[in-house]
């Protein structure tokens, strides 16, 4: 067989196969099978013969594939070259390791592979042992053996595969009767002897794969933090997005960025005449006011607190100063705010005047320090 030839082959089919991307990695178990044809090496003296495969494998990555295989080929003699070849045996059978690279492209139905393995065969050749009472004789030997190859095949998506290769095996018996000539072979000429033949084996087969396709795999959803929007973490009616003070205190007054704000409930106009605590006109109207501010603030917890100007006796002040403080008081509660809110009411006489203007007299009757003051305690 012409060796230059086969090895200018397989170097054409490695430059057909190209790369390409991986597909989902499929590492089911398979089983082969194929059926071909084994163009003998003409050394051999044999005809050319279909062969059989039955191999099991599986991909190891999604571009590699490792199968065993079994073969069996039972070639016959060339008549026409060795005598009474007709009625002489040869047959041959053998295992081997393939190892395929898959150049695989996602959406392409056949993809190509190369393939390189290693193997043993044994063979069994009968041969004309005539004038022993022993012909014919018989030789059985096994040897290493070699391939290399190049294939296309589908993928899995139809259950069964179909694989097509060709592949050039270098078996190496160095042993074959036939090969040398045999010296007792009648009148054949001696040949040289070889020490390995060279095969080129065609063939079409099926890749079964066993069990269920694996299934793909579910998409893990990625963890979605809560919106801040829809968060209020320490309970102020602010949500998280907005709230720049998100440690608030329950009972705090919280403004719209989730910050405690200090609520100044404004009494002022809430003035008494002098030496009086009953509530005028016009102080009404503020309070009245200053009730719907305490509605609206359910939380708000308020000290009632009573003054007076500087004039007269300290312990007189005093007593004016918590009438007013009572007066405020009775008016707020009767208006609806609960008591339990209400510090007091307390009277501090004339010891905290927004006017200092001494006892003299009429500088002390300052209009300013006669007032009742609503101070937030939360």
């Amino acid at each position: 067989m012409n060796k230059k030839l086969l090895c200018a082959a397989l170097l054409a089919g490695l430059g057909v196969a190209q790369a390409a991307s991986a597909q989902e990695f499929d590492d089911r178990w398979y089983l082969t099978g194929s059926a071909g044809f084994n163009l003998q090496d003409e050394d051999r003296r044999t005809d050319n013969v279909p062969f059989v495969t039955l191999g099991l494998g599986k991909f190891i990555s999604p571009n590699w594939s490792l199968d065993g295989e079994l073969n069996y080929q039972n070639p016959n003699f060339d008549g026409s070259i060795v005598p009474d070849g007709d009625n002489l045996n040869w047959s041959q059978y053998g295992v081997s390791i393939d190892l395929r690279r898959h150049f695989i492209s996602e959406g392409r139905g056949w993809n190509p592979y190369v393939l390189a393995g290693l193997g043993y065969q044994r063979s069994e050749e009968e041969f004309d042992n005539v004038p022993s009472p022993n012909s014919p004789g018989e030789r059985e030997d096994g040897n290493l053996s070699a391939k290399l190859g190049v294939g296309l095949q589908t993928t899995f998506d139809k259950r069964v595969a179909i694989r097509a290769e060709v592949a050039y095996r270098a078996d190496f018996d160095d042993s074959s009767f036939a090969a040398e000539g045999g010296p007792d072979w009648g009148g054949y000429p001696h040949q040289q002897e070889e020490s390995f033949f060279s095969d080129v084996l065609a063939s079409v087969g099926v890749v079964i794969p066993l069990g269920p396709a694996p299934s793909a795999p579910v998409p893990v959803a990625p963890e979605v933090a809560p919106n801040c929007a829809d968060l209020d973490d320490d309970g102020d009616g602010v949500n998280n997005c907005n709230d720049k003070c998100p440690g608030s205190q329950a009972g705090q007054t919280i403004g719209p960025d989730g910050c405690p704000v200090a609520v100044a409930i404004d009494l002022k106009g809430v003035n008494f005449d002098f030496d009086k605590s009953k509530l005028r006109p016009d102080a009404v109207a503020i309070l009245s006011e200053a009730t719907e501010i305490l509605k609206r603030y359910p939380d708000l917890r308020v000290e009632v607190a009573g003054h007076t100007d500087q004039c007269g006796k300290d312990a007189y002040n005093q007593s004016l100063s918590e009438r007013r403080a009572k007066a405020v008081y009775d008016y707020l509660t009767t208006n609806g705010v609960d008591a339990g809110r209400l510090v007091g009411p307390n009277g501090y006489g004339e010891s905290r005047p927004l006017e200092d203007l001494g006892q003299a007299f009429p500088a002390c009757k300052s209009e300013k320090n006669r007032r009742t003051e609503l101070n937030v305690q939360n």
